[in-house]
C-alpha cells in the first residue's frame, strides 16, 4: 500500500494525529517487549526486555532535491531503477506531471519530460519498467488514449512508441516485464458482447519492433500475478477449461502451455516475490495448495496442500515458508516449513497475540523482504475497525529460535503500511511510529534489537528503490511535502538500541 494524503493535513505524523489509525483505543499502543525467543517447534513467548532507541547522527540520510514546491506538491513515487540511474514521477494538483531522473545529487536530479494535464493534455506516467537502459511507461492523453512509452533519459528521447489502438482510444496493457532484454506484456482488446480479447506482445522500444506475439482467442481468466524463472515470463489461465500455467520468452515459439494444474477454474493466491525459486499457492475449495516450478513441466509439481488458508512468506535455502492462522481461538500467527523438493510439512513456531480474544483481532502478514540467511515481515493484528491495533517488525532464519520480535511501534494506518525493504548490504529498512500521533520515521535493523535504530528524523517513508549504491524513498520533511531522499546502501551508525533488565 502506499500513502494517501489526508485533505491537507500530514497525517504521518506532522499534524500531530495519525489518519485512520486507531485513536483512543488504548490496546492500539499496548507496551510489548520487543525481542522474544522459544526452543525449536515451540510457541514463541514474550519477555520483559526494555529498549531505549538511539538514532543515527544527521546527514547519514540527507534530502536529494525540493521535488515538491509548496502549494503545488501532491504526489512523488513510481521510483524505477534503470542501470543506476533513478526515475521517478510527481504531479501538481492536477495541473502537470513530471517525469525526473537523479543520480543521486542535487545537480543531476533533473527533470525529463512535462506531462501537462490541460485539456487535451497527459495523464500521470505509470507502470514504469526497466528495460536495459530504457524505461517504459504508460501515459493517458486525449488524443491517444492511454498507450506505451519510452524514455531514454532524455526530453527528445521520451516518446510514444506506437499508438497501438489508433486514434483516441485507449490500450489496456498489463504485466509488462522484462524478458531477455525486451519488454513482454499483455493487451486486452474489447469485442461484441462485452468480452475481451487477449493478447501478448512485446517491445524493444521502436514502433517496427512493437509486436503482438500471439493472439489468446477463446481464452480468458488471466491472473493478475506473474512469475519471473530465469528468461521466461509465467502466467496463469483459469478458465472453465480448467486452470493452467503458461510460459513465454517473448517469441511465438517460446509461447507454450506448461501444465494443467487443476481441471477446474481456480484462483491463484499469491506467488513467491522474495527469492528465485518459483513457487505459487493455488485455492481449490477448501484447500490451499503450495506449488513449485522451475519453468519446465517436468519442474512444476504441487509440494503440499493445507485444508485452510496460508500465505508464502519466501524461500529461505532449500525450503519455503508458510504463514496461517493457527485456530480462530487463540488467533496466532503459525509458521510452517516446507521442503522445495517435496517431503511434507514442518511446524516451526507459533507468534505471541495478546489480543487473541478479541473478536477480530486476527493476525496478518502486510510486508515480507529475504536480507541474508533471514525473512524480515511486518505482521499486523486486526481489530474491528479498518486499522489493526499492533503492528510489529519480525525476521526468522527458519528455525524457532532463530524467529524473534525487532520493533512493535510500526504504523497502526489502513491506509499507509509500513515498507520491509532489504537493502542488499545486510541492512532492512522500516518505518516506526514509536510516539502514537507523532512523526513515522524510517528505521534501520540487521536483524537484532541491539542493531536497530532510527535512520532520520523525516516522516512516512516510502517507496524504497535501490539505484547504484544509494537507496532512494519519498518522505514528508520539513518542507511539509513529500521529497525526495536517499541514503547510502551500505551504512554505519551508533551502536544501535540498549538493552535493560527490569
Amino acid at each position: 500500500m502506499g500513502v494517501r494524503n489526508c485533505g491537507s493535513l500530514l497525517w504521518l505524523g506532522f499534524a500531530g494525529m495519525g489518519c485512520g489509525g486507531s485513536q483512543g483505543d488504548e490496546m492500539s499502543r499496548a507496551p510489548v517487549p520487543l525481542s522474544a525467543e522459544a526452543a525449536p517447534g515451540s510457541t514463541v513467548e514474550e519477555d520483559s526486555r526494555e529498549v531505549t532507541a538511539q538514532a543515527c547522527p544527521a546527514g547519514v540520510a540527507s534530502r536529494v532535491k525540493v521535488v515538491m514546491t509548496p502549494g503545488l506538491g501532491e504526489f512523488v513515487g513510481e521510483l524505477t531503477n534503470v542501470q543506476g540511474t533513478l526515475y521517478f514521477v510527481t504531479t501538481t494538483y492536477d495541473t502537470e506531471a513530471i517525469l525526473w531522473r537523479s543520480d543521486g545529487t542535487e545537480a543531476g536530479t533533473v527533470q525529463v519530460k512535462v506531462f501537462s494535464s490541460t485539456p487535451g493534455g497527459f495523464s500521470l506516467p505509470t507502470d514504469l519498467v526497466a528495460v536495459g537502459n530504457r524505461l517504459f511507461f504508460q501515459v493517458y492523453s486525449a488524443a491517444t488514449g492511454n498507450e506505451l512509452w519510452t524514455s531514454d533519459g532524455t526530453a527528445a528521447g521520451t516518446r510514444m512508441v506506437e499508438d497501438i489502438t489508433p486514434g483516441a482510444g485507449s490500450s489496456s496493457l498489463s504485466n509488462p516485464t522484462d524478458v531477455n532484454g525486451r519488454l513482454v506484456f499483455f493487451r486486452r482488446v474489447p469485442v461484441p458482447g462485452g468480452a475481451e480479447q487477449l493478447e501478448l506482445w512485446r517491445s524493444d522500444g521502436t514502433a517496427t519492433g512493437t509486436l503482438r506475439v500471439r493472439n489468446f482467442r477463446g481464452f480468458s481468466g488471466l491472473s493478475y500475478d506473474t512469475l519471473k524463472v530465469g528468461n521466461a515470463l509465467l502466467f496463469f489461465f483459469s478458465q472453465d477449461t480448467g486452470t493452467t500455467l503458461w510460459r513465454t520468452d517473448g517469441t511465438l515459439a517460446g509461447t507454450t502451455s506448461l501444465k494443467q494444474l487443476d481441471a477446474e477454474p481456480v484462483i491463484i493466491t499469491q506467488v513467491n516475490r522474495t527469492g528465485d525459486p518459483g513457487v505459487f499457492i493455488l485455492k481449490d475449495g477448501p484447500n490451499h495448495e503450495v506449488w513449485k516450478t522451475n519453468g519446465t513441466a517436468a519442474g512444476t509439481f504441487r509440494l503440499d496442500a493445507f485444508g485452510k488458508p496460508v500465505g508464502l512468506l519466501g524461500t529461505l535455502g532449500t525450503s519455503v515458508y508458510l504463514e496461517s492462522m493457527e485456530n480462530t481461538t487463540t488467533k496466532r500467527l503459525r509458521i510452517d516449513r516446507l521442503s522445495l523438493n517435496g517431503g511434507g510439512k514442518t511446524f516451526i513456531t507459533t507468534l505471541p497475540n495478546p489480543y487473541g480474544a478479541g473478536e477480530d483481532a486476527y493476525p496478518f502478514v502486510q510486508h515480507v523482504a529475504l536480507s541474508g540467511s533471514d525473512l524480515y515481515f511486518s505482521l499486523a493484528i486486526g481489530s474491528s475497525g479498518p486499522a489493526p491495533v499492533n503492528v510489529a517488525l519480525w525476521a526468522t532464519n527458519g528455525t524457532a529460535a532463530g524467529t524473534r520480535k525487532l520493533d512493535d511501534t510500526l504504523f497502526q494506518g489502513d491506509q499507509y503500511w509500513s515498507p520491509v525493504f532489504a537493502t542488499g548490504t545486510g541492512q532492512v529498512l522500516f518505518s516506526a511510529n514509536p510516539v502514537y500521533g507523532g512523526p513515522v520515521p524510517p528505521y534501520f535493523t540487521r536483524g537484532s534489537v541491539a542493531t536497530t535504530g532510527k535512520l532520520a528524523d523525516v516522516s512516512g517513508p516510502d517507496s524504497f528503490t535501490r539505484a547504484g549504491n544509494r537507496i532512494f524513498f519519498t518522505a514528508y520533511d520539513d518542507t511539509h511535502l513529500r521529497q525526495l531522499w536517499s541514503v547510502p546502501a551500505s551504512f554505519s551508525c551508533p551502536p544501535g538500541l540498549t538493552e535493560a533488565r527490569e
